[in-house]
């Protein structure tokens, strides 16, 4: 990914509303009307105008400090680097797992019941390394998939990720998102890349492996920039955890094609092959998996603790501290309505 890649990032003020900016470091530089990045992609979609151009057109004046808004230091406010502003729910949240060495290793780790056995984890890792690059104009071995939830389950950088009163833990899942949105004909169009923070219940996973699907269904966070771009040969990065203040684990992560058993191509098409993937106007977040996690270093995460990810390529660091639920699991009961 070049660094001269355009990246935007989405912001709210109390009185002011929703507003897009375009990074100029140091600096926020606001668009003019332009309240949200899924209404500057479809716009663009619309007009069959490149979405850079679109953008340096409506440059306005307005400049902000990008460091005073990353800090929380003004009124100000990063939301998620992406979203459907209108109907969260007609935004989809899902991911391919499995992608990487490193996350099916720990899978296997979890789930092995002996030395000797190769887990349905690893087993479908290695059906990607030998099928998951096919040639132009055919189809590859398809991965895993997993839906977290609709677009409410988004957060932004500084937002709190939290441990539900049902949940066993949570932990961060450092990957690369891709953001993409459906035009009016039923086709899908993928905007760009964020940051992303695929947080996760990795205790109940281990319990059984078919607790994947539950384990999975819990908010996250992508941001704070969407970078604008196609390339996604090669991004390198950093996952770390600080408590307070200071780093009690850390570690290098690499993610894009180069570094994955599956190309884009194919994790698109596997991902919208499906009609249900394919509604007008429909927007979509789809994290392309992790290259490691704290989990697998037998880390217990502790409210407060705040998960960092970092790529290179990307923008500035995605930041986010834990919270635990601080209440009882009740019972959702559910009434016959005859």
């Amino acid at each position: 990914m070049s660094k001269e890649n355009i990246r935007l990032v989405q912001l709210t003020h109390p009185t002011g509303g929703r507003r897009v900016a375009m990074v100029q470091e140091p600096g926020l530089v606001l668009l003019n009307d332009t309240a949200s990045i899924y209404e500057l992609a479809l716009d663009s979609i619309e007009t069959k105008e490149k979405m850079g151009s679109v953008v340096l057109s409506r440059l306005s004046t307005e400049l902000l400090d990008y460091n005073d808004v990353y800090e929380g230091s003004i009124d100000w406010k990063l939301l998620a680097s992406f979203d459907h502003p209108l109907n969260p729910a007609a935004c989809i949240v899902s991911g391919t797992g499995l992608t990487h060495k490193n996350s099916a290793l720990n899978r296997q780790m979890m789930h092995q019941a002996q030395e000797a056995t190769l887990t349905p984890s690893m087993e479908m890792y290695q059906w990607g390394l030998e099928g998951g690059h096919p040639g132009n104009g055919t189809i590859g071995v398809q991965p895993e998939w997993f839906y977290k939830g609709t677009g409410d389950i988004l957060r932004g950088h500084g937002a709190s990720l939290e441990i539900p009163a049902f949940g066993n833990d949570g932990g961060e899942e450092p990957e690369v998102a891709g953001v993409y949105i459906v035009d009016r004909d039923g086709k899908p169009w993928r905007i760009g890349f964020t940051t992303g923070n695929e947080f996760s219940d990795h205790v109940m996973e281990k319990k059984n492996y078919l607790y994947l699907a539950p384990s999975k269904l819990r908010n996250c966070s992508i941001g704070p920039e969407l970078v604008l771009t196609a390339d996604f040969e090669e991004v390198h990065g950093s996952v770390s955890i600080t408590r307070n203040g200071t780093a009690i684990w850390s570690k290098d992560i690499q993610s894009g094609e180069k570094n994955m058993a599956h190309s884009l191509k194919n994790l698109e098409h596997h991902h919208f092959k499906y009609a249900g993937h394919r509604i007008p106007l429909q927007a979509h977040v789809h994290f392309y998996g992790a290259d490691a996690f704290s989990f697998g270093a037998q880390i217990k995460l502790e409210e407060g603790d705040v998960m960092n990810v970092h790529w290179e390529e990307l923008g500035r660091t995605l930041k986010n501290p834990l919270r635990l639920a601080h209440e009882e699991e009740r019972l959702v009961s559910v009434e016959a309505f005859f």
